[in-house]
């Protein structure tokens, strides 16, 4: 039985509640643990002889801490031993064998080689669908850029060549983009893919779509998707919109307008995952070189992003 330490008894009698811990509990409440770390469990390591490995649910809450905080693995090491309410998350206590930032390494190393932030993703996909909560009539599509070091002050003198740079309005961007494919009504996530950033959105559509949607919203990037070889047996009703340039040349401008209007209150549901991923989450810049690391972690962010898009809809 754990003994309560002086500084463990007087956090617990502090007054206020702090916004981390209200978010910590929220995230502990939304997050389907067991059937994650059903999911993990085949490709953990069990250990035979010396030192255990730290129980999975440990190591699985202490990798969701560093997405939801966008932390390195030391200073995922240090925030474990500084901040009371992160052990509690994580189920540890300082009497405890802290994991070290190796191991915080490891354990991502391991969901990485085994595609598990896919798998993670698909997992809790299917957690909300059980739920009614995964539409399959309609699908939104978009894409956005998210950064890369631009500088070759490294070891190779080189930059990252799974990034590229391209040029949005008159600023130029160097990175990887992320494409998703969005349900119209609730605005979860379904697909993701990623490329370099001097990709067209147009190319990865046809990765953004699951089959069974009988429409597909998307800005003026997407303008002659429907004409696309690997599209052609879609069979969808195609909703994209206007170029502005476009619209000022045909007749009844009004009626095109509210057209247009109606599109992009529909498209905005889109913008709503890549707020949580870029702006709560704090990924608005790659933490990873290449397409691969930083694709897995984008599907656990993608995953935990339609928890909590959804969790009005949830009953805990």
């Amino acid at each position: 039985m754990h003994q309560v330490t002086f500084a463990e008894a007087e956090y617990r009698l502090k007054r206020r509640k702090t916004r981390r811990e209200k978010f910590l509990s929220q995230m502990d409440d939304l997050l389907p643990w067991r059937r994650l770390e059903a999911r993990i469990a085949r490709s953990y390591p069990l250990g035979k002889r010396g030192r255990q490995p730290y129980p999975l649910s440990v190591m699985l809450r202490i990798h969701c801490m560093q997405l939801f905080y966008n932390l390195s693995d030391p200073a995922m090491e240090d925030a474990l031993y500084e901040i009371e309410s992160m052990r509690n998350f994580a189920g540890l206590t300082l009497s405890d064998r802290i994991p070290d930032e190796t191991t915080i390494l490891n354990f991502r190393h391991l969901l990485e080689a085994n595609h598990l932030g896919s798998g993670l993703f698909e997992e809790i996909n299917k957690y909300l669908s059980e739920r009614g909560m995964v539409l399959r009539e309609g699908t939104i599509v978009d894409a956005t850029i998210i950064s890369a070091p631009s500088s070759t002050k490294n070891r190779k003198r080189e930059r990252d060549p799974e990034m590229h740079q391209t040029k949005k309005g008159n600023q130029w961007h160097f990175g990887m983009k992320l494409h998703i494919g969005t349900d119209d009504v609730l605005g979860l996530v379904h697909h993701i893919d990623t490329t370099a950033a001097n990709a067209h959105d147009i190319t990865a559509t046809k990765n953004l779509l699951h089959g069974d949607e009988k429409r597909v919203w998307g800005d003026s990037g997407y303008t002659g998707v429907e004409r696309r070889k690997e599209l052609d047996s879609k069979e969808v009703d195609w909703h994209i919109a206007m170029k502005p340039s476009r619209q000022k040349s045909l007749p009844g401008r009004d009626a095109v307008k509210k057209a247009e209007k109606i599109k992009a209150q529909i498209r905005a549901k889109v913008e709503h995952p890549f707020r949580y991923i870029k702006r709560v989450f704090g990924y608005s810049k790659v933490r990873y070189k290449g397409l691969a690391k930083n694709t897995q972690r984008l599907h656990l962010l993608a995953g935990i992003t339609n928890l909590l898009i959804g969790k009005k809809y949830l009953i805990t």
